[in-house]
């Protein structure tokens, strides 16, 4: 699996480049497909950071990362 470091996922963030990746407890997750992520924004959670602190305070559970497609590994 491939690795990214916090700056290559950074670049992802639906405004630099076209792709809309996120991370979450260390996993890089690919959705750039995803209606809800468009423009790189989700309600008030941004594309292109690690968002494994910020899952407390959404309205489901980490099993909604299953249905993402997981693309590499955050170092």
């Amino acid at each position: 699996m491939t690795t990214y470091s916090k700056s290559q996922l950074a670049l992802r963030n639906g405004q630099d480049q076209e792709e809309v990746w996120i991370a979450f407890e260390g996993k890089i997750y690919d959705v750039s497909s995803s209606k809800l992520w468009k423009n790189g924004a989700h309600y008030e959670h941004w594309a292109g950071q690690d968002l494994t602190d910020e899952l407390p305070d959404a309205p489901h559970t980490k099993r909604v990362f299953e249905k993402l497609e997981m693309i590499g590994r955050l170092t």
